[in-house]
């Protein structure tokens, strides 16, 4: 029988960038930009308490995605608690690319896992990693929530892999966050079901190139960065963010849409790169602009 600890529960967990542009549904990074939630096991019922990004728009019932992920982790661990209460502290904004729906079901299976007695091992990280990409529905974001830093996915059928790999320690990044927000699904629905197959060996190679770029060359990030199969196929749900891109690119910034868009990232921190000062200063009217190291530690308890 499952049995539960006392008192409350709190983990942190960062934001996430997938694609950094040719890595489609493959490449993420962890960003040091953290949401805080905290939960405890109640003698019944719900409570859900949520400040910060979203707070007017999330639900604060059963629907809540944290809730949602807490429900299948507990699943996983062999029972579910009579009542339940969480609170949120969210930073990372949501539908703009950084990974908001990653870490609430990082978050909240993390947060089921550390209510349970024995919890971390009877759902390490491994597993809950292949829960967590079965509920996102890909692992480009939920494997740098999880795991911190910049990592490697995918799937072969039904199983789910991740990869870790090194980042050059000079490397940080700035995120150029628009006012509103385009759904992954509204940004998914464009593309094509096809691509130029010289498209896909050119985005191949940009791909290898970024990661390489990433453990220690990064004066390749504007080369590796190059991507050829989702951005502009996007670019009518984020004409702005494409605008950015290009005028970045154009003047040598390794700049992408970050996941789904419409956040811009781009990559500075190295010798010769772009000053991040500069790069704050290229925030358009109205989208915040916020410089980030790269996280490498994913979901922590706090």
């Amino acid at each position: 029988m499952v049995r539960f600890v006392e008192g409350p529960v709190r983990v942190s967990v960062p934001a996430t960038s997938a694609n950094l542009g040719p890595g489609f549904d493959s490449l993420g990074l962890a960003l040091d930009l953290r949401d805080r939630l905290e939960a405890e096991v109640l003698p019944d019922g719900l409570v859900v308490e949520v400040q910060g990004a979203g707070a007017d728009a999330v639900p604060l019932d059963e629907s809540h995605l944290v809730v949602r992920a807490m429900r299948v982790g507990f699943e996983e661990l062999g029972g579910q608690p009579d009542g339940l209460r969480l609170s949120c502290t969210n930073v990372i904004p949501h539908t703009r690319g950084l990974g908001s729906s990653s870490a609430a079901i990082v978050g909240g299976l993390a947060l089921a896992r550390a209510l349970v007695v024995d919890g971390d091992t009877l759902l390490g990280d491994d597993a809950l990693f292949r829960v967590a990409a079965r509920l996102e529905g890909h692992p480009d974001n939920v494997a740098p929530a999880l795991y911190g830093g910049f990592v490697i996915s995918g799937h072969e059928g039904a199983e789910f892999y991740a990869v870790g790999s090194s980042v050059d320690p000079r490397v940080s990044v700035v995120v150029f966050v628009p006012p509103t927000g385009v759904s992954t699904e509204v940004a998914r629905g464009l593309l094509p079901a096809e691509v130029p197959h010289a498209d896909a060996a050119a985005d191949a190679g940009r791909t290898a190139l970024l990661v390489a770029a990433l453990a220690g060359r990064p004066e390749q990030l504007w080369r590796g960065t190059r991507d050829y199969l989702h951005q502009d196929y996007r670019r009518p749900a984020m004409p702005d963010s494409l605008a950015l891109v290009d005028g970045l690119r154009a003047d040598g910034v390794a700049a992408v849409v970050s996941g789904a868009g419409p956040t811009v990232l781009a990559f500075c921190g190295w010798p010769d790169a772009v000053d991040t000062n500069a790069l704050l200063a290229r925030a358009p009217e109205g989208w915040a602009a916020q410089a980030l190291a790269i996280d490498q530690d994913g979901v922590l308890l706090a």
